[in-house]
């Protein structure tokens, strides 16, 4: 039963460790992007056009970039498709796309041969759900660059495009605290710039279209979902087949079920709290600290029913025992 105990315990902080480790850095130390331009082009139908050349400078041999787009905020979620991808520079630019939890990983010539210097890619996309419909006018909210880049930014400049005439603000940093330059291209069209910023820092659009201008359907919002691994499935099948063994073989002392019972619900606790807070009530989402608590408090159950079951005589029969050679006086 100790040995059951570590095991499943051991799953838990594993679980939790994978889950709070970073990712790893995409940048090489020496890597930053000289020039960052994004076209936004908000179409009739409610599509959002995305077209980004990054100018990237690799400071050591490299096979190319990785673009995280996110389409989780919260609960709600847009959609990314239509990713394509190319190269000005004559660089490797086959693209490879990968669904995250909250991102959609491009890779942009990672399978082609290393490079090396000033490079320049082309990603294009469409995004859809980006508008939010209001009473009197239809938002638009993205941050355009994104805050997942480990390197600088030497300068970012962002152009939003749409088939009327629209208010526009953007703010840059991380927090997005500073204001951008802003540019008047056109009529129906605004240019925000940024300088010098940091790793992590994007540049965070706000736009608001006249109403009935374009399409802006309600917003998607997602439902819980499972976001664990192969840790958290593998402690639950350990806790059940150890489970029979459990009714045999109860642990000794009536504190060890709710020890295990109190460590499960923690964990279950833990694991669907931050959820929770992370993304909403009502798109709470189990990790791997859920199932290796269910364990747990299989583990529990088992473990007092096991007890319970004991007949009395085996937890509280006295046995007494009369000393051999002594004999009492005769009478």
């Amino acid at each position: 039963m100790r040995a059951l105990a570590g095991s499943l315990a051991a799953a838990a902080v594993l679980a939790t460790a994978l889950a709070l480790l970073p990712a790893a850095p995409d940048g090489a130390p020496g890597d930053r992007i000289p020039a960052y331009d994004v076209v936004l082009t908000v179409r009739s139908d409610g599509v959002v056009h995305v077209h980004e050349t990054i100018t990237y400078d690799f400071g050591a041999d490299d096979h190319g970039i990785v673009r995280r787009v996110r389409y989780r905020e919260g609960r709600r979620v847009y959609g990314v498709r239509d990713v394509r991808t190319s190269s000005s520079t004559g660089a490797p630019a086959r693209a490879r796309v990968r669904a995250l939890p909250h991102d959609v990983r491009i890779t942009v010539g990672g399978d082609g041969p290393a490079v090396r210097g000033r490079q320049a890619y082309v990603i294009e996309y469409d995004l859809t759900g980006l508008l939010t419909p209001r009473a009197d006018r239809d938002e638009l909210v993205w941050d355009a660059l994104g805050a997942s880049w480990d390197v600088p930014v030497d300068e970012a400049a962002v152009r939003i495009a749409a088939p009327a005439r629209f208010r526009a603000g953007c703010r840059a940093g991380a927090p997005p605290v500073t204001r951008c330059v802003r540019h008047r291209d056109g009529p129906f069209a605004v240019v925000f710039s940024q300088r010098d910023l940091a790793p992590h820092e994007g540049m965070l659009i706000r736009a608001r279209l006249p109403k009935g201008v374009v399409a802006a359907p309600p917003p998607r919002f997602a439902r819980p979902r499972w976001r664990g691994g192969w840790t958290g499935a593998a402690a639950l099948v350990l806790a059940l087949a150890m489970l029979p063994w459990t009714l045999r073989n109860p642990p000794p002392g009536r504190r060890a079920a709710p020890v295990l019972a109190g460590l499960g619900l923690a964990l279950i606790a833990a694991d669907l709290g931050t959820a929770a807070v992370r993304d909403g009530l009502w798109a709470v989402s189990a990790g791997d600290a859920t199932p290796t608590g269910a364990g747990l408090l299989a583990v529990a159950a088992g473990a007092a029913v096991a007890s319970a079951s004991r007949r009395p005589g085996e937890r509280h029969r006295v046995v007494r025992v009369r000393p051999i050679g002594r004999r009492g006086p005769r009478g």
